[in-house]
């Protein structure tokens, strides 16, 4: 693809309502261990009408790949020709990497029954059996609206006690600064580790959050929550095309009755604001909304910020090889529950 195609192609991405980070030619470098390749459908006089941009990983076993489009395909989603004929170039391209599924969880609503029959038609599997986290990218997520908006109409719109906490955040001396240094960085890091370790989920590298906001550039911004010159918590947000995500989240052990993370959502969707955003998205949320469940203190905060609570359509697959599927698909559920049951008794010991 030539220098002038692949520009017409960020453009694109980047301009188009379904547009996605993910999506982007600058997250691949956050993915070293995947290869990038870039499915394009034109129309007759070479325009660009779709875009699917793919993640190959070849499988330590197996001697398979597994091909990974995040929140694709860019285009009209009720665009059935455009939608095969990018399903079909993945087939194509799946055959030189020897992939056995092309995986795909699309920014689309659970409720958009007709890109659903089109995914059908065209033989795909589409699972929805995720409640949490379990899939690669969430299937439930809080979105808030700020398109034309101004922050005191955003402000009100908040529910009272979400109010509250982002004013007495601020009078008990909470500022947010942007952080630009690895040492920023490596803060970041220490404080994301004892998230973790608090609330059970596996943490990447200091390299892997210096990666995303290196390649991201100025779409990214790590925002820290100080009190008394020190960081007592930290999240990281992308702008990109019309949206801005709230991605990755950290805060200490101490001084949460300060609340912090309040005045960090506060500063991100400003910043959404500034960005002339249409949609700010607080990611993940459980699908699950019963008391007992472990996420609800999650929801809980999220949905102070009174945005729309949204169930995308699920995991999209389309399988090449229905063998090593399944014994691939088996391995990698075994692979989580023995990661994640270490995970739980390492915590136990350190207690």
């Amino acid at each position: 693809m030539t220098e002038e195609m692949l520009k017409k192609v960020d453009a694109f991405i980047e301009n188009h309502p379904k547009g996605h980070f993910l999506q982007s030619r600058d997250w691949a470098p956050v993915k070293p261990d995947w290869k990038q390749e870039i499915i394009v459908s034109t129309d007759r006089d070479g325009e660009i009408k779709g875009v699917m941009t793919v993640l190959i990983r070849k499988l330590p076993i197996f001697g398979k790949s597994v091909m990974y489009a995040a929140r694709g395909p860019v285009c009209d989603v009720h665009d059935k020709a455009t939608i095969k004929e990018l399903l079909q170039k993945a087939k194509i391209l799946a055959q030189r990497y020897n992939c056995y599924v092309l995986k795909i969880d699309p920014d689309i609503l659970v409720s958009d029954t007709e890109f659903e029959d089109i995914l059908k038609e065209c033989g795909c599997k589409i699972t929805r059996n995720i409640e949490n986290y379990g899939g690669l990218q969430p299937r439930f997520v809080f979105r808030l609206n700020v398109e034309n908006k101004t922050e005191e109409e955003l402000l009100q719109s908040f529910h009272s006690k979400t109010r509250y906490n982002i004013r007495l955040s601020a009078r008990k001396g909470v500022t947010v600064k942007i952080g630009t240094t690895p040492e920023d960085v490596k803060v970041f890091h220490d404080l994301i580790t004892i998230t973790g370790q608090r609330d059970g989920f596996i943490v990447r590298t200091k390299e892997y959050y210096q990666s995303v906001l290196d390649n991201m550039g100025e779409n990214a911004k790590l925002f820290m929550a100080m009190h008394e010159d020190k960081c007592i918590a930290a999240t990281i947000a992308i702008c990109y095309g019309d949206k801005c995500w709230y991605l990755y989240g950290a805060s200490a052990n101490e001084h949460r009755n300060l609340m912090p993370n309040y005045q960090l959502q506060w500063s991100m969707i400003k910043w959404a604001l500034e960005r002339k955003c249409r949609i700010y998205d607080f990611r993940g949320v459980p699908g699950n909304l019963s008391e007992d469940n472990p996420m609800i203190g999650l929801y809980k905060f999220k949905v102070g910020f009174m945005g729309d609570y949204t169930e995308f359509i699920g995991m999209v697959e389309d399988i090449y090889d229905k063998k090593t599927y399944f014994l691939a698909e088996k391995a990698m559920v075994t692979f989580k529950n023995v990661r994640h049951n270490l995970f739980v008794k390492l915590k136990g010991d350190k207690r």
